[in-house]
């Protein structure tokens, strides 16, 4: 199992409203990603905007290409896209790039 930790950034000014969309993720979207192998995922963001996320997965580059083929992730992400800054490839989810892991203590 891959444990991913990775960083993404949120408008200063938009931290709210991204803290509300996420209290309330749309059930299929949990589903999917449940289906392709996100667990447990977390989000934790900075009152600056800051985002960390933390996924555990057998396979992140597949987990990442097999939700492009789920049309709820595509509405999800053009919701959220105008939250972010600086997304290198246009969505959230293929931005992605994970930390390199120095440290794990099981």
């Amino acid at each position: 199992m891959e444990r991913i930790c990775f960083t993404l950034q949120i408008s200063p000014q938009r931290v709210e409203e991204y803290k509300r969309a996420h209290a309330k993720v749309w059930p299929e979207m949990r589903e999917a990603l449940k289906r392709n192998g996100w667990h447990n995922y977390s989000l934790f963001i900075r009152e600056d905007g800051l985002l960390v996320g933390y996924l555990e997965t057998p396979d992140f580059e597949r987990a990442v290409a097999n939700m492009q083929n789920e049309p709820i992730n595509a509405k999800w992400q053009a919701a959220m896209k105008p939250l972010f800054e600086g997304l290198e490839s246009g969505a959230a989810d293929t931005s992605i790039r994970p930390l390199q892991s120095v440290f794990f203590l099981p």
